[in-house]
C-alpha cells in the first residue's frame, strides 16, 4: 500500500467528510509530484521544504485559501505518517498556518435565479430532469451531496416536503409548489425512461440511468450559468446560499433557516446576516442619489 492509499484509508477510518478527504488527497498528490521534481523523499521533508512549497503555490497563482488548505492537508498527512510509525515525529507539527481571509459566499438575485431556472429545454428528457434538480436545490437548500443521495421515496409530492439525511441527521424540508410540479413531471414522465435498472431508487439519475454524481451536478449548473449569461461563479452550493439569503431577506428567522439547512451551529448560519447586510449596502450605494 503506497502513502496516498494508506492516508486515504486513515482518513476514512476517522470518518472524514467526503469533501475534506477528496481535497486533502488531491493536495497530497500535488505535493508529492512537486517533491519528485525536486528529488526530495517524502520521509525527509522539513518545515523549510513545506514553506518553499507554499511560496511555489502562491507564485503559480494559487489563491491564499488554497495554499492554506494545502498546508493543513500536509500537516494531517505527516500526522498520519507519525501515528502509523512511518516517521519518528511530524516535521511540520509546529508550523503555523495563516488563516485565509474568509469571503462571503456568492448569492444570486431573485431575478438571476428565475433566469437560471428558465434555461432547461422542457421538450427534452434532460431538460425536464435538470429543471427539477435546480428547482429542488433552490426550494430546499440541500447540499449537493444530499441531493445526489436522495431516493424517490424521500420526496412526498402530496404533502410537499422532502426527507433529507445530512451530517446533522434527518430533517424534513418543505418544498414550494413550482418545485413539486417540476419533480412530479420528472418522476412520472421522464425518470422511468432513462433508468438503466427499474430497481434503482435514486431520485436523480444521469442520462445513462445511473445515480447522478457530484461532478455531473456541477457540470449541469455550469452549463446553465453560461447559457443564462450569468457572470457570477455559480455552483450547486450557490443555490443553497441563495435559498438561505432570500429567506432571511423576506423575514425568516435565523433559527428556522438553521434547521432547514441542517446546520449544527447557529454561528454557521449567521454568515447570511452579513450577506444580506452587504446586499443592502450595495443597493444603497447604487440607488441613493447622494451615495
Amino acid at each position: 500500500m503506497d502513502y496516498i492509499e494508506g492516508y486515504e484509508k486513515w482518513l476514512r477510518d476517522r470518518q472524514a467528510a467526503e469533501n475534506t478527504l477528496s481535497s486533502y488527497v488531491r493536495d497530497i498528490r500535488q505535493f508529492m509530484q512537486w517533491l519528485e521534481e525536486g528529488n526530495v523523499d517524502v520521509l525527509n521533508v522539513t518545515e523549510a521544504d513545506v514553506k518553499e512549497y507554499n511560496d511555489y503555490m502562491l507564485g503559480k497563482g494559487k489563491s491564499k485559501s488554497t495554499a492554506v488548505r494545502s498546508i493543513a492537508a500536509l500537516k494531517s498527512f505527516y500526522n498520519y505518517l507519525f501515528n502509523t510509525r512511518q516517521l519518528p515525529s511530524n516535521p511540520i507539527k509546529a508550523m503555523k498556518v495563516e488563516r485565509a481571509e474568509r469571503k462571503l459566499p456568492a448569492v444570486l438575485s431573485s431575478r438571476e435565479v428565475e433566469h437560471l431556472l428558465a434555461q432547461p429545454n422542457l421538450k427534452e428528457h434532460k431538460g425536464v430532469r435538470d429543471k427539477a434538480m435546480m428547482e429542488l436545490l433552490y426550494a430546499s437548500g440541500v447540499r449537493v451531496s444530499e441531493l445526489i443521495a436522495l431516493n424517490v421515496q424521500d420526496v412526498n409530492l402530496s404533502a410537499m416536503f422532502l426527507r433529507c439525511v445530512g451530517t446533522s441527521g434527518e430533517r424534513l424540508v418543505p418544498i414550494y409548489k413550482a418545485a413539486i410540479n417540476s419533480l412530479k413531471t420528472y418522476i412520472v414522465d421522464v425518470r422511468p425512461y432513462i433508468l438503466n435498472d427499474p430497481d434503482n431508487e435514486a431520485l436523480f439519475v444521469n442520462m445513462n440511468g445511473e445515480r447522478m454524481s457530484r461532478q455531473g451536478c456541477w457540470k449541469i449548473i455550469k452549463y446553465y450559468q453560461q447559457k443564462a449569461g450569468i457572470t457570477k461563479d455559480i455552483t450547486p452550493h450557490t443555490l443553497r446560499h441563495s435559498f438561505a439569503a432570500h429567506l432571511l431577506e423576506n423575514g425568516a428567522d435565523l433559527k428556522s433557516i438553521q434547521e432547514l439547512l441542517g446546520h449544527t451551529d447557529i454561528s454557521t448560519t449567521q454568515v447570511y446576516n452579513q450577506i444580506v447586510n452587504q446586499h443592502l449596502r450595495d443597493v444603497y450605494a447604487r440607488s441613493h442619489p447622494r451615495a
